[in-house]
């Protein structure tokens, strides 16, 4: 007896055992995973093989494992091929609703391959519903992902698709083009299906450009390559196109021939394409289904049928259930046809603006690359310009040069205001504009302001008065730069346009809260004035009262522009009141914060004055790393006036090579240069030398490139063309910090 228990305990543990193992093995995640896996596979391989009835039970199972794991990216995959499967039996609204799942999951989980399928697919259906712009602006969205991921087989499948679309649009020298990338990309990473199908397509384009002599050698060209990789489809397109050619050259034999082939292709074909058998599967299945409910109710009837006393009854019920479940069902369904024309609707305009967002972030990158270039390339040249013409008017010219140096200099000073404007409104808009507040007096501020431009004042014959109320502190923490900048746009339009007048400055509290003051600054002029039409529209970029005072007065129209956006970092308010012939008056409002502290102007510095001791000027080393023959004599120049010396080489491989021969104390490092950049060669100089003093001389952008220039290792930028107390301030502070340094080790 024991012997028996002992037995059955053990098939109880060998039971619980197997229970638990297959419990353990279906939770398993990496299971899971294959087993989806297994089951896309099986779906892609039925797909191919034309069985779509069993492709869509394979992708259905998948589905119901991948949202039991919440495995997104699978998720997003399996909806892609449905809908690659719903286009392909011409269910295009539900192939839109599946790749929109498809989009929205892959967006999230940045799957930017498969999102990049999903667009390709979208354009497909779009394209086989004949809504041909829709599916280039797909296209256009699959493209920029596929290149983003260098995928470049799934690119040149797009191309060609792109290519045929113009070609429906009748726009055949577009899709010549299009097509032809297609081919070349093709070509070179040797993808032989895109490549045939590219061949007989750019065949029929070439014979709609009425070149019939170079769509036959590339018919054949395709046909040949279709052959030998047994690619029936694109085979049997081809015969079809090649007979037509050969019918439009008169050849009626050849043409023939190829039709024959076509039509024998076709039935072969036909013959392995099971699309109608596999409706024929599906409604099979669905029958069965019905027969045997049905089988079920006969059974049930003929029960009834032996109670007499019921047979009337369940008639009467059978009749009245079948009318209500008939009636139901037709609401049911109208329902369901609005609801599905509405979820479709919504679907498209869904699709729509993803990809029309997709759009706009690839024009904003555009944009962004386009200014970053062009401020550069304006930049480069411009040092030249400031640089030379400084040094000129330093180096005794002759008295007539005088002035045509004097208005070089000028012409070279407002393109680079304007240019710094442009940059200046960008970045405003982008709100990538920091505050920066210091204490500082300001009052000393405006008057130092007026002092700069009394002289352009008194060639209009200009008389500033400056008002500051006597009760007001001086002393106030807040961004001083900026505020010079409003008072700088407005005193300088006030001086364009007024002659022979008066300017007023007035400042005064107009609240107080703790230590926070508001304050109003208001500059009025008896100049030209502006019309109220005018004045509706002046705080807009490039915005200026008309084409001749633009002519007459000069200026970019940026002024006002960027005074409005620093008011609104500054969190005040800016107004205008002003008669054509009478005056102007502008007032704005800030907050800013008192305190008791003084601070008062720094003593300029006479930075590598002979009579400074503190730094041996013999033994400074210098490399300046520039690849520009007129900014490598330019910078040369400048530094032998501070009694510098410096080596000067023209491409990153060769400072680094200097750098490694020779001790410098600074290196003044271009970013932009032929082999290596600047960021790259710092990059390896910080692999043997970690402190170095290295500087960014460069014409880029710098807030959109600040990261690049600190991972790189760059112990400081200075941006060109430079001011040349900036320049030698920063030069100054980098050998005495170093001389400090030294010292303390």
């Amino acid at each position: 007896m024991s012997r028996i228990r002992h037995h059955i305990f053990i098939l109880l543990m060998l039971f619980s055992i197997s229970v638990s193992a297959q419990k353990n093995i279906e939770e398993d995640p990496e299971i899971a995973q294959n087993n989806i896996n297994y089951r896309i596979t099986q779906s892609q391989t039925e797909l191919e093989n034309y069985n779509y009835f069993e492709a869509q039970k394979n992708l259905d199972e998948a589905l119901k494992l991948a949202e039991k794991i919440d495995n997104k990216e699978s998720i997003g995959l399996i909806y892609s091929i449905k809908g690659r499967l719903q286009l392909i039996i011409e269910e295009y609204d539900k192939a839109i609703k599946s790749l929109n799942k498809a989009v929205e999951v892959q967006r999230i989980t940045n799957d930017n391959k498969n999102l990049g399928k999903s667009y390709k697919i979208f354009g497909d259906v779009y394209s086989a519903k004949e809504d041909y712009y829709q599916a280039l602006d797909s296209y256009t969205a699959a493209k920029s992902k596929f290149e983003e991921e260098e995928l470049d087989a799934d690119l040149a499948e797009t191309l060609l698709c792109e290519g045929k679309t113009f070609k429906f649009l009748k726009n055949y020298k577009k899709s010549r083009d299009i097509i032809e990338q297609a081919l070349a990309l093709a070509k070179k990473d040797n993808f032989t299906k895109t490549q045939s199908e590219a061949l007989i397509n750019l065949a029929t384009v070439y014979s709609k450009l009425n070149n019939n002599d170079k769509a036959l050698v590339l018919a054949n060209e395709g046909i040949d390559l279709a052959k030998k990789n047994n690619y029936a489809n694109i085979l049997n397109q081809g015969y079809l196109i090649i007979s037509n050619l050969y019918n439009d050259v008169e050849n009626y034999k050849s043409s023939r021939d190829y039709l024959n082939a076509h039509l024998q292709l076709s039935d072969s074909i036909r013959s392995l394409t099971r699309i109608n058998s596999s409706k024929d599967q599906e409604a099979q299945y669905l029958l069965n289904e019905e027969i045997e409910k049905n089988k079920a109710v006969v059974e049930k009837l003929e029960q009834a049928e032996d109670d007499k006393n019921l047979g009337t009854l369940i008639s009467i019920l059978s009749v009245a259930l079948i009318t209500i479940l008939s009636l139901l069902t037709l609401s049911l369904y109208k329902n369901n046809n609005i609801r599905l024309k509405t979820n479709n609707m919504l679907h498209k305009k869904n699709s729509e603006l993803i990809i029309a967002k997709e759009k706009a972030e690839l024009a904003s990158k555009t944009k962004a690359n386009f200014l970053s270039t062009v401020t550069h390339e304006l930049r480069t040249p411009l040092y030249a310009v400031t640089g030379l013409s400084n040094m000129l008017l330093e180096e005794n010219p002759k008295p007539e040069q005088i002035q045509h140096l004097k208005s070089l200099k000028f012409s070279g000073d407002y393109l680079l205001t304007f240019i710094n404007d442009i940059l200046q409104i960008n970045k405003i808009e982008a709100n990538k504009v920091d505050i920066e507040p210091e204490s500082f007096n300001l009052k000393k501020k405006i008057n130092n302001i007026i002092l700069a431009l009394n002289n352009s004042a008194q060639e209009n014959n200009i008389k500033i008065h400056f008002e500051y109320d006597k009760d007001l502190p001086e002393n106030y923490i807040a961004d001083q730069l900026k505020i010079s900048q409003i008072l700088i746009n407005l005193l300088g339009n006030s001086i364009k346009f007024t002659k022979d007048g008066d300017i007023w400055i007035r400042v005064y509290k107009i609240q107080e809260k703790d230590k926070i003051h508001t304050l109003r600054f208001e500059v009025e002029d008896n100049g030209i004035g502006i019309s109220q039409e005018k004045q509706d529209h002046m705080f807009e970029s490039f915005s200026q009262g008309s084409i001749q005072i633009n002519r007459k007065y000069g200026g970019t129209g940026l002024g006002l522009s960027i005074v409005k956006g620093l008011i609104d970092i500054l969190k005040g308010n800016i107004y205008v009141k002003s008669e054509l012939d009478v005056g102007t008056t502008f007032y704005f409002e800030i907050p800013l914060e008192y305190t008791d502290s003084k601070k008062g102007e720094k003593d300029k510095i006479s930075y590598f004055n002979p009579k400074n001791n503190d730094i041996d000027l013999t033994k400074v080393k210098i490399l300046v790393v520039e690849d520009n023959k007129i900014n490598q004599m330019i910078t040369k120049k400048i530094l032998t006036k501070m009694e510098l010396y410096c080596d000067v080489v023209d491409n990153g491989e060769t400072a680094v090579e200097k750098i490694k021969a020779n001790k410098y104390d600074i290196v003044l490092m271009d970013i932009h240069m032929p082999g290596i950049s600047g960021i790259e060669a710092t990059k390896i100089v910080r692999s043997f030398d970690k402190n170095l003093t290295i500087f960014a001389l460069t014409a880029v952008t710098i807030e959109d490139k600040m990261h690049e220039f600190e991972e790189a290792g760059f112990t400081d930028i200075i941006p060109k063309p430079f001011k040349q107390e900036e320049f030698e301030k920063k030069l100054y502070n980098a050998l005495t910090n170093k001389k400090g340094s030294s010292a303390s080790a």
